[in-house]
């Protein structure tokens, strides 16, 4: 098998081939997480939050005079009553 610094050395150098490659074949920028799990190698995509946004479940509801409300609370606390 390989020492502890050739392992990783040999992982740095797999995980930026794979992630280049990916990022080859795909015409957008995407995120990984990796992390090493009974000497496998995993690669999870991390999802684009605007992505999440637009394609994703929806879970909140508010009408028009809620978020009215609340934006001009926030106007308020950032500049002041006038």
């Amino acid at each position: 098998m390989f020492t502890g610094e050739e392992f990783v050395t040999l992982l740095s150098a797999l995980t930026l081939l794979i992630v280049s490659l990916l990022k080859y074949y795909r015409t957008k920028e995407i995120s990984y997480a990796m992390r090493v799990e009974d000497s496998k190698i995993i690669l999870e995509r991390i999802p684009d939050p605007f992505e999440l946004a637009l394609k994703g479940p929806k879970f909140a509801k508010i009408t028009f005079e809620e978020f009215e409300r609340e934006s001009e609370e926030m106007q308020d606390e950032l500049f002041g009553e006038a």
